[in-house]
């Protein structure tokens, strides 16, 4: 039975990695949230995982708050770039092949057609630089690893954009939202499938991947189908944001190619 070590498990991913746990009974999971497990203090992560206990780290710790990487991006580094260098460093040591979560954001969005894997990165806010540098230390370190870029995640937990728009919509509010940005938006559900389907079977194919559910849509016509989904269309008044500023730049276009 091979063990999998789940780090950030109380976010979206790990959440939905939880959830799914049962379906995957030749895994055996362990599931530690930051609290239990530090990613930015390198002795904690070698306690965990010595004795080559593991033979699988996903690593759903990050810091993702998008706007707050601006104001504070020493943070952001920290978990996504530092933290990330540790866990890489002691699965080396320890023989575990690191699986870990990347973004679209580490494009700039200027392309206008899906991104490649093979694209040349180029981050324009803190965040998608944290998380690209988190990219290289792998690289840089590793030979048995997945980096698996994704994008827009929403789930039943947390916070996230479908949840806001959802409860925004039943409690009546009229909802102005942006069409400036077009991704991917990805059900965290079906990204955690992805990786123990990637675990359980027969590719092992290293490097960096795309993940995302596959249709492009702005926020807006995000939001347009979240109303649908949930007959809400015609109760709530739904109108495209003008002017719409956000304190990080964003990418306009973050849709990644995915090939099978």
């Amino acid at each position: 039975m091979k063990s999998v070590l789940v780090t950030g498990a109380n976010g979206q991913l790990g959440q939905s990695i939880q959830k799914l746990a049962s379906d995957y009974p030749q895994l055996n999971f362990v599931f530690v949230s930051s609290i239990d497990l530090d990613i930015t203090d390198i002795n904690s992560i070698e306690k965990r995982l010595s004795n080559r206990a593991f033979k699988y780290c996903i690593n759903c710790a990050a810091y993702t708050d998008v706007e707050n990487s601006e104001k504070e991006p020493e943070k952001a580094f920290k978990v996504n770039s530092e933290g990330v260098n540790n866990l890489a460093l002691v699965c080396k040591e320890q023989q575990t092949v690191l699986i870990q979560i990347s973004t679209d954001y580490v494009f700039d969005g200027e392309k206008g057609t899906p991104y490649e894997v093979s694209d040349p990165t180029n981050p324009i806010n803190v965040y998608g630089a944290s998380k690209l540098m988190g990219e290289g230390h792998i690289e840089e370190i590793m030979d048995a690893y997945f980096i698996i870029r994704t994008s827009w995640l929403y789930s039943e937990f947390g916070k996230n954009f479908y949840k806001t728009i959802l409860q925004k919509a039943r409690e009546g509010a009229n909802l102005s939202v942006t069409d400036d940005q077009i991704g991917c938006p990805t059900h965290a559900g079906n990204l955690a499938k992805h990786v123990l389907d990637l675990i359980t079977g027969e590719n092992k194919s290293y490097g960096i991947h795309h993940f995302t559910d596959g249709e492009s849509l702005s926020w807006y016509g995000f939001a347009k189908k979240i109303l649908r989904e949930n007959n809400l269309s015609d109760k709530v008044k739904l109108e495209k944001a003008k002017n719409y500023r956000t304190f990080a730049k964003r990418p306009a276009y973050s849709v990644l190619a995915m090939h099978t």
